[in-house]
Order: C-alpha cells, then sequence, then structure tokens
C-alpha cells in the first residue's frame, strides 16, 4: 500500500504546479482568470503636418516610452509614399523618408494604449546629474530665490510646491519677474530645482480624453521623489491623480524634427473604447503560440469540450465514491453530459430518455432471436442511429429546431447504455435499470450544470494546467475509505444505540 507522506506529497505538488503555472501566466501574459473581463483602450493618433522644400526629406516622431499605468498593444504607421524605418528594441522614435517631397505633407501615427494599473515599470535615475549654469544677473537672481524657500522645505516634493507658490505670487517678486522674462514656468521650474541638486527634468505629457481631436502636448515637470519620478504641474503643483496623463517625451529629443522641411506641427486625437482582455492578451504575447489558439477553429471547437471531460470525471467520482450513486457505466454519464453541452439540458434530457427506453423495447425483442453479442451490439448500433435520424427528420418538419441536436449524442455508448440495462433487466430486475438509470442522468445533469458555467469553460480551456488540481482531488477522492452518503441510512439504528 502506498505510503501517505508521499502520497500526500504528490498531491500537494501537483495543486501547487497547476496553481503555480496558471498564477505565472495570468502576471506574465495577462490572460484574464475571469471570462469577459474587459479593459480600457485608448486608440491615439498623431498627426505630423509640415511644408516639404522639394528633396529629400525625413520625419522624426517620438514615441511614448514604456511607462507603468499603461501598456502599447498595437503601433501603425500610415504614410502614403513614404519609407518606414522600424526603430531599434531601444528607442522609441518612428522615422518615415522620402527621397522627393514638395509641399504640404501629412503623416500618421496610430497607437493602441491598455490602461492597466498592474503594469509597473520600475523608474532609474539618469547615471549623469543635470548640471545648470546661468548668466548674471540670472545666477542671483536664482540664489536668492532659493535661498528664501529652501529654509522651509524638507524634500523635494516640498521644495517644487515652494517655487511654484513663488512664481505664482501676486504682486510678483522681482526675482521671479526676472527669471521668468527668459525661462518658462516649467523650464525655470527644471532649472532651479537642479540648482538645489535635485534631479528634475521637463516632460510632455498628452492629457487623455475620449473623442478629443487636434490636442498638443502640455509641458510638465518629473521631480524625483522616493525612488521615482514624481509628476509636477508647473501652475498647481505636485499631481495626485495621473490615471490619464500618458508621459509622451522625457528629456531628449525633440517630440517632431523634420529634415527637408518646414513649417511643421505634431498633434493628437483619440477615443477610448473597451476590449476582451483575452484578445489583448492574444495580440500583445506570444504565449499563445503553443496554445489551444494556434491550433484551427475547428480544431479549438473540438478541444473546447475535450478540456471540459476532466470536470465531468471528477464530479463522476464524487456522485460514486462519496456519495454512492450507482450508474449504469462508469464514465457512460461524462459523455451524455457533454452531449448535453451541444443540445442544451432539457431537450438533451428528454432525448435520451426516450431514445433508451425504445431501444430498450427493441432489445428486448432482439433477445427472442438469439443473437450472439457482437451481432447484438451491432444490431443496437444502426437502430439507434435510425432512431437518431427519425427522430431529427420529424422534428425538422413540425419546426421542432432543437431536435435536431439529438444527433450530438454518442451512438455508441447509447447502443451500449441499452445493452447492459437490458442485461441488468434480466439479472437483477426492473427495480435496478430503475436505480441504475436515474443515477446515470442525475449525475450527467450535475456534470452538466458545472460543466456548463463560463468560468469553468473558461478556465479549462485557457488554463489547461488547472487539470492538475483536479488529477489531484481525483487522487485524493480514490483514498476515500468512508461511509458513502446514500449508506448512511443502513447505520442509522448504531447511531441510535
Amino acid at each position: 500500500m502506498t505510503q501517505r507522506g508521499p502520497f500526500l506529497f504528490l498531491v500537494a505538488l501537483l495543486i501547487l504546479a497547476g496553481i503555480g503555472t496558471a498564477a505565472f501566466r495570468h502576471q506574465e501574459y495577462r490572460i484574464p482568470l475571469l471570462p469577459g473581463a474587459q479593459q480600457t483602450v485608448w486608440q491615439v493618433e498623431a498627426r505630423v503636418e509640415y511644408f516639404a522644400q522639394g528633396g529629400a526629406t525625413e520625419v522624426f516622431l517620438t514615441l511614448p516610452p514604456e511607462q507603468s499605468g499603461f501598456r502599447v498593444v498595437d503601433e501603425t504607421p500610415i504614410s502614403s509614399g513614404y519609407g518606414f524605418i522600424e526603430p531599434p528594441a531601444d528607442q522609441h522614435l518612428a522615422h518615415w523618408t522620402k527621397r522627393n517631397a514638395e509641399g504640404p505633407q501629412v503623416l500618421f501615427y496610430k497607437l493602441e494604449i491598455v490602461q492597466d494599473d498592474d503594469h509597473l515599470v520600475p523608474d532609474s535615475l539618469p547615471a549623469d546629474a543635470r548640471k545648470m549654469s546661468w548668466d548674471e544677473p540670472y545666477r542671483t537672481a536664482a540664489t536668492q530665490l532659493l535661498d528664501s524657500v529652501l529654509p522651509i522645505t524638507v524634500d523635494a516634493y516640498t521644495l517644487a510646491q515652494q517655487i511654484i507658490r513663488s512664481m505664482n505670487r501676486v504682486p510678483i517678486d522681482q526675482n521671479v519677474s526676472l527669471l521668468l522674462d527668459k525661462y518658462e514656468k516649467p523650464e525655470l521650474l527644471a532649472n532651479l530645482l537642479a540648482t538645489a541638486e535635485v534631479p528634475a527634468r521637463t516632460v510632455q505629457v498628452l492629457e487623455l480624453e475620449d473623442g478629443r481631436r487636434r490636442q498638443g502636448l502640455r509641458d510638465f515637470i518629473q521631480v524625483w521623489h522616493e525612488d521615482a519620478w514624481r509628476l509636477v504641474d508647473p501652475v498647481t503643483g505636485p499631481l495626485a491623480a495621473t490615471s490619464k496623463l500618458l508621459l509622451w517625451k522625457a528629456g531628449t529629443p525633440a517630440v517632431l524634427e523634420i529634415i527637408g522641411g518646414t513649417r511643421s506641427r505634431v498633434s493628437f486625437s483619440m477615443i477610448s473604447h473597451t476590449r476582451s482582455m483575452l484578445e489583448l492578451s492574444q495580440a500583445q504575447t506570444s504565449a499563445f503560440e503553443y496554445s489551444f489558439y494556434s491550433l484551427p477553429i475547428a480544431e479549438q471547437g473540438k478541444f473546447k469540450l475535450i478540456m471540459l471531460l476532466p470536470v465531468g470525471v471528477l464530479v463522476v467520482v464524487f456522485m460514486r465514491l462519496v456519495v454512492g450513486v450507482r450508474t449504469s457505466g462508469t464514465f457512460m454519464p461524462v459523455l451524455i453530459a457533454l452531449a448535453f453541452l451541444q443540445t442544451e439540458l432539457l431537450p438533451g434530457v428528454a432525448s435520451f430518455v426516450l431514445v433508451v427506453a425504445i431501444g430498450l423495447l427493441i432489445r428486448f425483442y432482439l433477445s427472442e432471436l438469439n443473437l450472439l453479442l457482437v451481432a447484438r451490439i451491432a444490431t443496437l448500433v444502426i437502430l439507434v442511429i435510425g432512431i437518431i435520424t427519425l427522430f431529427s427528420v420529424v422534428s425538422y418538419r413540425l419546426g421542432l429546431m432543437r431536435g435536431l441536436t439529438i444527433s450530438f449524442f454518442p451512438m455508441i455508448i447509447l447502443a451500449w447504455t441499452i445493452e447492459r440495462m437490458s442485461i441488468i433487466w434480466e439479472e437483477e430486475g426492473p427495480k435496478e435499470v430503475l436505480i441504475q438509470g436515474s443515477g446515470s442522468l442525475l449525475v450527467a445533469v450535475l456534470a452538466f450544470l458545472l460543466m456548463d458555467q463560463n468560468i469553468v469553460r473558461h478556465l479549462a480551456f485557457n488554463f489547461p494546467e488547472l487539470h492538475l488540481c483536479v488529477l489531484a482531488m481525483v487522487l485524493l477522492l480514490g483514498r476515500y475509505t468512508g461511509y458513502r452518503l446514500l449508506e448512511l441510512h443502513r447505520f442509522a439504528g448504531l447511531a441510535e444505540n
């Protein structure tokens, strides 16, 4: 007899392997655990316009870097008559080329971006801190401004807030007025923070709003605080809500650079909609190359049913070993439940009972012919096919389209079920036939109700490794040696004594 320790270790290993693999695939490839899960997708279109000077031209458009909270799932350059050079993996840059271009030119670049709070990208501080060199009298003005705010601050965030408050104070300070004559507010804030040895950089951000057209980028500041870049508005101060702010450019190069053209500008339009998380996962990862989704569509449909069989098997094992339900055949109820998935429950039950009842009547007649077992089974198979064909044709003529689904029943199994029940009738009587037949139907219905759940279908097909957990539960049930629930009434007297 297998020792208890190694057996339990095997069961635990199967459960951990199944759940661990499923959790890894969900986390790494974003395969949803629930069916019908949706995500918000933003379609952003960058429109590049410029005037070509009649010669060779090159267009460089900076694209959004990888960042927390957003994932780019699709990118499409649209440029009739232009060549497009795919950017290196470490560069976020769209590059168009054309040998001869003249007059107004329009190029487009479309992005599909998913909002995903679980997508985290660690920030990194540049190796070389930015140095700021001031000319007089701006150096003196900057020094005096910093001397006035540094004593009342404790970190980079509070320093940025005090500088912004000074820049927006009314009446305006003389030092601030002098500095703003030379620098815009975002650049001035970044320069002052760099002078105070606080890592900071100017960035350009796209504000996401559904249905917006011809929108430009906004200038913000990023301040290094608590090992991360924090977004700061040079007018209002630090921003807490950044879920609708897409970082488009940080540092250099410029957002748009044109060689061989003038009067260039870039604008953005955007719309939002929801898409299935499963479709998005398929579109952006290679995790499905060796999955069921790599098979032809017809084969995928077959495996969607096949992968439900272990769930039905678990129901049969539980009902037979723990509850004590007697069935005709060990796993015949699973195949009947599989047929119910095609026919739906009530039409399936009615069709099953009708075919088996007619088959039993025919089988009693065949017993009078004294046929050998093989010939008898073959005769039943042919007759079952005939019965199912007749029902389908009659149902169609009467307008009962549900009757056509009876053809999904496994005919060999039906024939063998009829044979087994007739033998039981002869050997043990009609009561046992009724018990085993109703037991088979009950287990088949319970298996169907579990297999027909959307979440069960979804997990069985998209996370087949979870069948290791089903296997572990079957192994545990296989070691069950207690009383079956339906047998407890036999020992009720002992409990009373």
